[in-house]
């Protein structure tokens, strides 16, 4: 009989070409990888560590596929396995084994049949961090993007105050989502600083793709003085990506967290898989 489990992994996505699997294209450029392997992502690495300790084959299912450099601090997985007979805490702890040092699973439970890492999501969180100050962040800089601007933050704030609530962010995102819809609820739209570090928070019932990348992309102009708070009224009318600010790159986003639950009146976030 197989059972159902849930699993909550961290991963830095620097040396990975996103989440999902990926076949070897004629421009990619990296190691050729086996027989029967894909290039490196994290569904495939994690897939094999799983297989590796289940003995196998297992079809894994993450809430949201982040992008090439894109981190993730608790991405929600589900999988399949009739090994049912092993201790989760075992489990995990054969899985991380055999995981390099970028990828953790931090928890792994059994779960009903009806629970799906994509269609169960009905709230996420990202952050984005910025790295504002004249020189560079030697330790991190694969972590964070670096802006040596003085950046207004209140100009920011007031500008971030337009996303929050229920909005058609076709502006806001990359052509060829392939998504049904463009709207997508904030329930926030946050900004913090200390010291040089400066972080962009969004919780969400779902997020389109580059979505969070373009928002920040377009506060970040905001602060330099590029454009006005007011403005981000008008962007979201109009339903282009040409009246939005730039992408900003992937090595700052970071996936927090993700809500599971029943599905009730809140639009679930089954749709954004392949958000970021």
């Amino acid at each position: 009989m197989l059972q159902r489990y849930k699993l909550v992994v961290a991963y830095r996505g620097t040396h990975y070409h996103g989440w999902q699997c990926q076949p070897m294209l004629p421009n990619y450029k990296g190691a050729v990888p086996k027989r029967g392997q894909g290039i490196p992502t994290i569904q495939e690495i994690l897939g094999r560590a799983i297989v590796g300790v289940v003995n196998h084959p297992v079809k894994l299912s993450g809430s949201s596929r982040t992008d090439s450099g894109v981190h993730a601090k608790g991405q929600i997985v589900h999988f399949d396995s009739d090994q049912g007979q092993i201790p989760t805490e075992g489990m995990r702890q054969a899985v991380n084994n055999k995981l390099p040092d970028d990828i953790l699973v931090r928890s792994i439970e059994m779960v009903s049949s009806d629970f799906d890492a994509v269609r169960s999501t009905i709230s996420k969180r990202y952050q984005y961090a910025i790295w504002n100050a004249l020189d560079r962040p030697p330790f991190f800089a694969e972590l964070a993007w670096h802006r040596h601007h003085e950046l207004d933050i209140s100009a920011m704030e007031r500008a971030a105050e337009f996303f929050v609530g229920t909005h058609d962010f076709a502006s806001f995102c990359k052509p060829g989502h392939g998504r049904m819809s463009t709207v997508r609820t904030l329930h926030s739209c946050e900004i913090s600083k200390r010291g040089p570090k400066l972080v962009i928070g969004m919780e969400g019932n779902g997020f389109l793709w580059q979505m969070v990348r373009i928002i920040v992309g377009t506060l970040v102009e905001v602060g330099m003085g590029r454009r006005e708070a007011g403005e981000m009224a008008a962007m979201l009318e109009a339903k282009d990506r040409r009246a939005a600010g730039p992408t900003a790159p992937p090595q700052g986003l970071f996936l927090q967290w993700i809500r599971t639950g029943e599905r009730g009146k809140e639009e679930s976030a089954s749709d954004a898989e392949g958000d970021e």
